[in-house]
């Protein structure tokens, strides 16, 4: 689960580059993204889940991200100082219920 709290008025912006360019770049790693959910009290916060096939793929597969070229030279110098704040928290869905697309 990741809470993003961007910059006062940055969300679209910060939203549209994370559909385009970065949920995109996640799937093709084989990363499952839900969302963006939008907070209704909050005009800069949103949230989503980042899914993996399991606990054992969640190392390997962020670093294939945050060690890709478009995060390195395109996306991290662009979307990080659109963010006031994150938190990130690992869950686990041990009943096997939910099922990221």
């Amino acid at each position: 689960m990741r809470t993003y709290k961007t910059k006062p008025g940055r969300r679209a912006e910060f939203l549209e580059i994370f559909r385009t360019r970065s949920v995109p770049a996640h799937t093709e790693i084989g990363m499952k993204i839900l969302g963006p959910f939008l907070s209704v009290e909050d005009s800069d916060m949103f949230f989503f889940m980042r899914g993996f096939p399991d606990l054992a793929s969640r190392e390997p597969m962020k670093a294939k991200f945050y060690e890709s070229e478009l995060w390195r030279n395109e996306l991290e110098a662009t979307v990080m100082p659109m963010l006031e704040k994150y938190d990130v928290i690992v869950v686990d869905d041990p009943t096997g219920l939910v099922r990221l697309p």
